[in-house]
This record gives C-alpha cells, structure tokens and sequence, in this order.
C-alpha cells in the first residue's frame, strides 16, 4: 500500500511541477518576449513592438518598444531588439536576426525634442536604427544606432556596426568593426578590420564575380524564410519554392550608389528523400500586426 501511495506522490508532484513550469513559460513569454518601453526624458511615448505577417520571434529574443518589423522576419534564441531608448526601430521583410544580436541605439529625443547626431534619414523619414529588406544579421553581431543597413546586406558573425551607413548589397565579414563611416553599396568589409574614417570606407574593396561570400546572403535568406514560414505556422509545402516576395518593398538608401540588384536566389537540388515528419510549429509572438503601408505606423 505505502508504495503505491508514495508512487501516487511522486505523479502528483511530477504534475504540479509541470503545471508550474508551463505556466511559469507561459509568463516569462509574456513578459519579456514583447513589451512596450516605459515612460522616460528621452522616450515619453510608451509603444509596443509590431510585426509583419508570418514574422517569428522566438520565446528566448526579447523585443521592446518602438520597433516595427517587416513581414517573413526571422528572430532566433537570445536576440535583444531595443526600441526603448533610440527609437523608432525599423526592420524589413524577410531580414533575419540570429542568435545572440543586439540592436539598440542611442537616446533620440530629450525633453521632447529631437537629437537628430543620433537619427539615420531614410526616404524622408528619420530612425534610430534602420533595417533593410533581405539583409542577415549573423550570430552575435550588434547594430547599433544610429545606423542604417541596406538591403541585402550581410553583416558577419560578431562583427559591429555604430554610427554607420552599410550600402545595400554589402557585405561586413565576421568581426568587423564599423565606425562612423558610410560604406558604399556593393562593397565588403574584410574580417577583423576595424573602419574608422571615411578615408578607409571609401577605399574598400568592391564585391566581384570571384568575391567568396558574393552569394552568401542568398543563402542565408533562403534558409531563414523558410524557418520563419515553419516556425509561425505558415511554412510551405515545397520547400525549393521561390519564396513569395512582400506586398511592398523598401528602395535602396538613397545615400548609397545603386544598380546591384538582387542575387539569384540558388534552389537545392533534390535529395531524392521521402517527405520530412511534419511537427507542430511553435507559436509565434503576439505582436501587433504591421501596417500595410511602409511608411505607416513610425
């Protein structure tokens, strides 16, 4: 009898622990995976955190205040997006954010009024950190504003960008440092080098049929749409599709040279392998929904 008795304890407290943890889960999701700023000098606004359609933000990022994301945004375990301090945030579709990404600015407002040394221009409208469509933000890598990366943009593992432009279609190697300079469109940042005058941005080198990263990004986007897609529920059938493209689409920055279009995007051969299990994605955050319009909504 004792026995059973005690086995009856043992999945009593099993379930009790359970219970607690998930809803424990449940909270901590609540509280900190997406919430507005506070109150304060330079912020006296409180917003909360909006995002696009089939956008996923994991249970482990946390997003917070006047950030406003794209639709397909991938936003993978223990990225901080910050819109609570410089603000507001804004990150194209199909732009992903991987592990460990920090993306915060400077203080863009004081006693109502606008510092704009700490705000970026984009098509008229200024922001504390601006995000291209496409553009990859690698494990570990930080933003900080004011900054302004464009489309198509790969920014390497732990590598920084502050007070910076990145044209569109750039590539910044891992561990890369910039700092206060524009790098024009089309151009690269070798690994480990540390740009600190315009002088040396101007005299980066720029990306060739033969550059090994050129197609890179392509990559990566591929892959990340489909984990956003999978992850928020609304993944595909086939996964070699074409990924859909935005209702809207963000121009080049108008500060940057132009005329480097988007890569083809590479499909994966066929592997010839039956289909995958198919398992219940996890739920995507609660964020309000993006407005239609590019402009809206900041």
């Amino acid at each position: 009898m004792q026995r059973w008795i005690n086995l009856g304890l043992g999945v009593g407290l099993a379930a009790s622990l359970t219970l607690n943890l998930l809803s424990w889960r449940g909270g901590h999701d609540a509280d900190t995976r997406l919430r507005p700023n506070v109150p304060a000098s330079f912020n006296p606004t409180i917003e909360e955190p909006r995002a696009g359609a089939g956008s996923y933000i994991d249970p482990l990022a946390s997003v917070i205040g006047d950030v406003r994301m794209g639709r397909r945004v991938m936003v993978a375990p223990f990225a901080s997006i910050r819109g609570d301090e410089g603000q507001p945030v804004r990150i194209g579709s199909r732009t992903n954010i991987q592990d460990g990404v920090v993306l915060h600015a400077l203080e863009t407002m004081e006693n109502g009024e606008p510092i704009d040394k700490n705000l970026v221009e984009f098509n008229g409208k200024k922001y504390a950190i601006y995000i291209g469509d496409e553009v990859s933000l690698a494990h570990q890598s930080q933003v900080h504003g004011p900054a302004l990366v464009g489309d198509r943009t790969f920014i390497g593992m732990q590598a920084l960008v502050f007070r910076a432009e990145i044209g569109e279609g750039a590539v910044v190697e891992p561990g890369a440092k910039v700092i206060g300079v524009k790098v024009a469109s089309g151009h690269y940042v070798p690994a480990g080098a540390v740009i600190t005058t315009q002088a040396q941005a101007d005299a980066l080198p720029a990306i060739t049929a033969d550059y090994a990263f050129r197609t890179l990004n392509d990559g990566v986007i591929h892959v990340n749409t489909q984990l956003a897609d999978g992850y928020s529920g609304a993944g595909k059938v086939d996964p070699n599709e074409e990924p859909k493209k935005a209702t809207h689409s963000t121009p080049a920055p108008t500060s940057a040279a132009t005329g480097h279009g988007a890569a083809p995007t590479k499909t994966p051969a066929a592997t010839g392998r039956g289909p995958a299990t198919t398992k219940t994605p996890t739920p995507a955050a609660t964020a309000k929904p993006f407005p239609t319009s590019p402009t809206a909504g900041h």
